[in-house]
């Protein structure tokens, strides 16, 4: 059965304030006092997205836009609204658009791309960008350059140190496409599989990782075949579940399916907070 560790408080998180990209969401923080801050994290934006074109055909997956925003930028605002101060974006195929978008748009949080000479591999692209990190020692985020959701990042960090692992993934679903996540009693991740059983919940593509697991990334490869089932074996890889919504964007008709979705949620918004005739 999927649990996670319960939360010990339900105060709103005041680290990501009303207006910023995680606004529609409830955030909770979990502990005592301030959640946590994770100052720095990495995205992973060097993929081709084939399965994108033609939308990818003069930008990567990462700067694809919805509703007038690449990715890329959302994921830099959420970060930013839970208390990132810098990011560093492994960047590979096409990676000059990436290059000349942070340097034309500089904003919070910091943001610099690491540019890949050769494909390395998930694992490799994380490893490669994490060792250029400005804070050696301390915690850091890791998310795939293909998703889109918002929630408190804080909740997750705090939901991380109490459960005292080397690293956590969020869960999303279930009922979602992906990698597939079974969690014990505990939390702890104890398996994954390649396909998602409606009843499962699935890899979010959003990590914490302690310092030390940049040390168990492949120079080259897949984290996913070599890091994370080591994690698992060692039961250092808790779960994260969200409540929230989440969705890869893998093809045009994800973004068709997303922009629909984004466009719903603001008009259910603005009908909820829209003053009495």
């Amino acid at each position: 059965m999927l649990r996670s560790v319960p939360s010990t408080d339900t105060r709103v998180c005041m680290r990501c304030p009303a207006g910023s990209a995680t606004a529609d969401v409830t955030h909770l923080v979990c502990g005592r006092g301030e959640p946590p801050t994770v100052r720095q994290a990495v995205i992973l934006a060097g993929g081709k997205g084939s399965r994108l074109l033609p939308l990818t055909r003069e930008r990567p997956k990462a700067m694809v836009e919805v509703h007038g925003v690449p990715i890329l930028r959302h994921q830099l605002d959420w970060l930013a609204a839970c208390g990132v101060e810098h990011v560093v974006v492994s960047a590979g195929h096409q990676a000059q658009v990436i290059v000349s978008y942070l340097d034309s748009c500089p904003s919070s949080p910091r943001a610099a791309a690491v540019v890949e000479d050769r494909p390395l591999g998930r694992g490799g692209g994380l490893r490669r960008a994490a060792c250029t990190l400005p804070y050696p020692g301390e915690p850091w985020f890791a998310l795939y350059g293909d998703i889109w959701t918002s929630f408190c990042l804080c909740a997750m960090s705090a939901h991380h140190l109490r459960s005292g692992v080397a690293a956590t993934v969020a869960l999303a679903g279930p009922g979602q496409p992906g990698s597939a996540v079974a969690c014990d009693d505990l939390g702890r991740v104890t398996a994954f599989a390649p396909t998602a059983p409606r009843s499962r919940r699935v890899n979010a593509g959003v990590y914490l990782f302690a310092w030390r697991v940049v040390a168990m990334l492949p120079e080259e490869g897949d984290h996913a075949d070599s890091t994370l089932p080591r994690l698992v074996r060692a039961r250092q890889l808790a779960g994260y579940t969200i409540d929230v919504p989440w969705q890869a964007v893998n093809t045009p008709a994800d973004v068709i399916r997303l922009e629909r979705d984004l466009a719903a949620r603001r008009t259910s918004s603005r009908t909820e907070t829209a003053p009495p005739a």
